[in-house]
């Protein structure tokens, strides 16, 4: 039987996807349903004062207008409102007072019999507001920054090494600059939506755009005061999200509220310019000075960040910390701080932390090669750590310098002129710029459950998400292979709140984590086979023990003798069982001596015009150290994404804030740019081949972060080269070039 796992495998969901057969959360059938849309505060902080919706309520087919003077009951704790990874603070609660924390606010609800109804009537509710005075510029609060301390991110951040400061002052070569990333956001194709089914019971069931049906049931029932088994949240197919779902976003509560408050089923979906209120990417200064030797040791490290967060809770991821699992340094000191402001909390994005973090620091060590005339790729060579100077602690597995070489080798990097604006083409600058990346590789706890019958199929079933990375195909090829069955012998239930637990979908855990749940249902599965072929008339695997046999090709077969072999369907039928089920969970051994990261290296060409300053990624070499690759097929997407939206972070992403009114001006994809078709050149990916035998059984690491990580700095540092302009604040157009 050829192996499955690292073989590349279209996706087993690709179909229903391209034929409409897939659906979401807004295509579920409600009858007799109600139609929500959600009216939103123009002002950034205040209070209610009056709401008239009278003159809604008076339009053909409206229903009703709820708000927070007539909702159902809801909890009055904060506790009942933290998800499952709510940041420290007092999350937002839709619906609950008068109080107004950000523009784009939830107020009320219009429910109609039709969208187009629902959505007219909206704009017919009056409300009158008091407003107070807010605060939504990062740069304006930087002296109100506070620093975190006494929770889980203050006890995650490196601890500070030998003296920075002094070190710093004392290196012969030294580079200090500020980095600015504006807050961007994640525009998934899907809107978020909520549909939930009133049936006759009383009971729920919420289709949801999320990244964790779980987290949104536990979020529904404290929040309402009701059972698990009252209320299901499902989600099989999500569009997109990378981190905008992690968290229970409010027209899922919205939408509960309603279906309880007129027991109908209920629609709720926003608008891509209410998708901008969610959350976002938050804006960041990042200050970084590096100190070096003449011969490009690096002397001292000092990373600096200050981030947004909102006024109702403290988010924050690392950024400032990355170097010191990349580069050797024996004086560093790392810092976050974050200043409060009348928006709502930002949240996970691609890579949180790092896509940021990184950009900065990679692009100081790009500033420093030029400073000690060094090639930028030689420079890290020389800084190269085998250890994680934050924990002092070797990896699991670093193939960092195969990805230098690699990609180097295939950018062709040696025909490189050092000499900024030195290389032309028909009237263009062209430049050459490269990074390096770094992301965790995690796990965590998943349950799978695997039901195999008598006709030889299998039914994975787990709560996980796929929100468009391929879980679906890396599940089934796992089981297949381990099951010895053909792939479309295996149907892969997930995206449930009934099903075997799992967290959200997110940090690039899912895939290593499933598959090793699956494995250990599948071992357990193969225990029970054996016991049953023992069992069955005329056996002759009476002294064969579990671990004696393999299953493959639909058998269960001898290791010591492949023409010892029965087939499992008739195993199966000869005993008389029809089914037989097992659920397992993921096993994570605790592991305190090795520190556990996929790395990459990242090289880009831009072709810049001359008079214009218009700028133009032509080439990106992508090389990729992540363990076992699953599927090259859809890992390569993985990283093709990754540097598509790389290139948006480097020169064309940028939410901007009109901090008069506290609002975002350009909340919408025409005014919001984002890289097309056009904007995209040739991206090469290589995957580094890097055995990993500690990590987990399998070797496997996970992609989702990664492919991002490093694009931006690679072609900042690519400007440079051709421009011989320095810009440190993102997105680089060409305003800041002339």
């Amino acid at each position: 039987m050829a192996s499955l796992i690292g073989a590349p495998t279209s996706r087993v969901d690709g179909r229903a996807k391209v034929t409409g057969e897939a659906t979401y959360a807004a295509e579920f059938n409600a009858p007799g349903g109600l139609y929500g849309a959600v009216v939103t505060s123009p002002i950034a902080r205040g209070r209610i004062e009056r709401i008239d919706a009278n003159l809604a309520l008076g339009v053909e087919d409206v229903f009703d207008v709820l708000t927070h003077q007539n909702r159902p009951p809801m909890a009055d704790a904060d506790a009942a409102y933290a998800d499952d990874i709510a940041p420290p603070g007092s999350p937002f609660r839709p619906f609950y007072n008068d109080r107004i924390l950000f523009s784009g606010q939830p107020v009320a609800l219009v429910l109609a019999r039709d969208w187009e109804t629902a959505r007219f009537a909206a704009s017919q509710v009056r409300i009158d507001y008091r407003k107070e005075p807010h605060a939504t510029d990062l740069l304006r609060q930087r002296n109100e920054a506070f620093t975190l301390s006494g929770d889980a991110f203050a006890m995650s951040m490196a601890k500070p090494r030998g003296d920075a400061a002094q070190a710093l002052a004392r290196s012969p070569v030294r580079r200090e600059g500020d980095y600015f990333i504006p807050v961007e956001h994640h525009n998934p194709m899907e809107l978020f939506a909520s549909t939930v089914i009133h049936e006759d019971d009383g009971k729920l069931v919420v289709h949801d755009k999320t990244q964790g049906v779980q987290n949104v049931q536990r979020y529904l029932c404290n929040v309402f005061r009701l059972k698990p088994e009252e209320l299901r949240v499902v989600s099989p197919f999500v569009g997109g999200a990378f981190g905008l779902g992690l968290r229970p976003q409010y027209q899922v509560a919205l939408a509960v509220l309603a279906a309880l408050a007129v027991k109908r089923s209920v629609r709720v979906v926003l608008t891509r310019q209410q998708m901008f209120a969610l959350s976002f990417r938050p804006a960041t200064v990042e200050t970084v000075a590096l100190g070096a030797a003449v011969d490009g040791a690096l002397q001292a490290v000092t990373h600096r960040a200050l981030a947004m967060t909102s006024q109702y809770e403290s988010f924050a991821r690392n950024d400032s910390t990355w170097s010191g699992a990349l580069y050797k340094c024996d004086n560093a000191s790392y810092a976050h701080r974050l200043a409060r402001l009348d928006l709502p909390t930002p949240c996970d994005m691609r890579a949180p932390g790092a896509a940021t973090g990184v950009y900065a620091l990679e692009c100081a060590m790009d500033e420093l090669a030029v400073a000690l005339k060094l090639d930028p790729l030689e420079l890290r060579y020389r800084a190269y750590s085998d250890l994680d100077q934050n924990e002092g602690i070797p990896f699991t597995s670093k193939a960092l310098r195969d990805c230098y070489r690699q990609g180097a080798e295939a950018f062709g990097w040696a025909r490189r002129n050092p000499e900024p604006r030195s290389m032309r083409d028909d009237g263009e600058l062209i430049g050459w710029g490269m990074a390096t990346g770094i992301w965790e590789a995690l796990q965590m706890k998943f349950s799978v459950r695997i039901a195999l019958s008598a006709d030889g199929k299998a039914e994975v079933a787990c709560a996980t998400s796929d929100i468009g990375t391929g879980t679906y195909t890396i599940m089934s090829q796992a089981a297949a292979e381990m099951l010895g069955l053909p792939l479309e012998n295996v149907t892969i239930k997930l995206g449930d709140s009934t099903l075997p637990q799992a967290p959200v979908e997110g940090g690039s855990w899912t895939a290593a984590s499933v598959v090793d749940a699956i494995a250990h249902a599948a071992d357990a599965l193969k225990s029970d086979l054996m016991e049953l072929a023992r069992r069955a008339p005329g056996s002759n695997f009476a002294e064969l023990k579990p671990e004696e046999v393999s299953l493959a090709d639909g058998r269960i077969v001898s290791k010591r003798d492949a023409s010892l072999s029965a087939r499992i369907t008739d195993v199966m039928a000869r005993t008389g069982v029809e089914r037989i089920e097992r659920e397992r969970a993921t096993e994570i051994k605790r592991d305190d001596k090795h520190a556990r990261n996929t790395h990459s290296a990242v090289f880009a060409e831009v072709r810049v015009d001359d008079q214009l300053g218009v700028i133009r990624v032509t080439r990106v070499v992508s090389a990729i150290a992540a363990g076992r690759i699953l599927n090259p097929k859809t890992a390569r997407s993985q990283i093709l994404g990754g540097v598509v939206w790389g290139i948006g972070m480097a020169l064309h992403e940028e939410t901007l804030i009109d901090h008069n009114f506290g609002r975002f001006m350009n909340a919408n994809i025409a005014e919001y740019h984002m890289p097309t078709n056009a904007d995209v050149g040739d991206i090469e990916v290589i995957f580094v081949d890097e055995r990993d035998e500690l990590i987990n059984p399998f070797g496997v690491k996970g992609l989702g972060e990664i492919g991002i990580v490093g694009v931006a700095a690679a072609i900042a540092n690519a400007v440079y080269h051709a421009t011989g302009k320095r810009v440190r604040d993102l997105p680089i157009t060409l305003d800041k070039l002339n």
